[in-house]
């Protein structure tokens, strides 16, 4: 079987997202759809020199409704939980362990107009007006990010305004032999923070994976 990555062994490395973020620079990962753990789900990601960055394990057994992205060491970075009592796909992502005051909120695109998107990424300290909802502007400068392309096809794109800050593409395939879906390129640029990268493509598997029937 082709190699995912260059190292021969799954070590336990200092360099985790801090390190890759620090670097200030494109960051090239790449991202397993498969657990270290035996018989468990997950991802499993690996930075250019193939050491291992970010791992989820057992994400789709158990608590369904809440998934643990975590450094190579099992340190909890993000939390990330289905919102309750919405309709459609639509999570929230927490600091490390915690389940109160969420970073931001992702949510699927129901948006028929606008069949680009996949998903948008948005802050979550919304500003509500006179009536209690929020108003169209308000949502407009909530939002983060806006994903677009197919997941399905490991080829879309993570957009803050007009700039690509962040992208999924297929692995190249090594001496002809191809890797498939379950193994791909998530290449993400100095204006987003590679663990906020890897929560945004975990959510896309939950959205558009093959575990779901249909695809983007």
């Amino acid at each position: 079987m082709t190699k995912v990555h260059p190292n021969a062994a799954v070590t336990l490395p200092t360099a985790t997202m801090s390190t890759v973020a620090s670097d200030r620079k494109e960051a090239v990962l790449t991202v397993w759809k498969k657990s270290l753990l035996f018989n468990c789900n997950g991802f499993t990601v690996y930075d250019g020199k193939g050491d291992l960055v970010f791992r989820v394990d057992n994400y789709m057994q158990g608590h369904k409704g809440e998934i643990l992205l975590m450094d190579a060491a099992g340190k909890p970075l993000l939390t990330i939980r289905r919102k309750r009592l919405s309709l459609g796909d639509n999570w929230l992502v927490y600091d490390g362990e915690t389940v109160v005051n969420p970073l931001f909120s992702v949510r699927k695109n129901v948006n028929i107009l606008n069949n680009k998107s996949l998903a948008q990424v948005s802050r979550t300290n919304c500003e509500h007006n006179g009536t209690g909802s929020s108003s169209s502007s308000n949502n407009k400068n909530m939002m983060m990010y806006e994903i677009e392309g197919s997941y399905a096809q490991r080829c879309c794109a993570v957009y803050d305004g007009k700039r690509r800050v962040a992208e999924i593409k297929q692995k190249e395939a090594v001496g002809g032999v191809a890797f498939g879906v379950d193994v791909f390129r998530l290449i993400v640029q100095p204006e987003i923070d590679t663990s906020v990268a890897m929560a945004i493509v975990i959510l896309l598997d939950k959205m558009f994976g093959s575990s779901r029937r249909f695809s983007s």
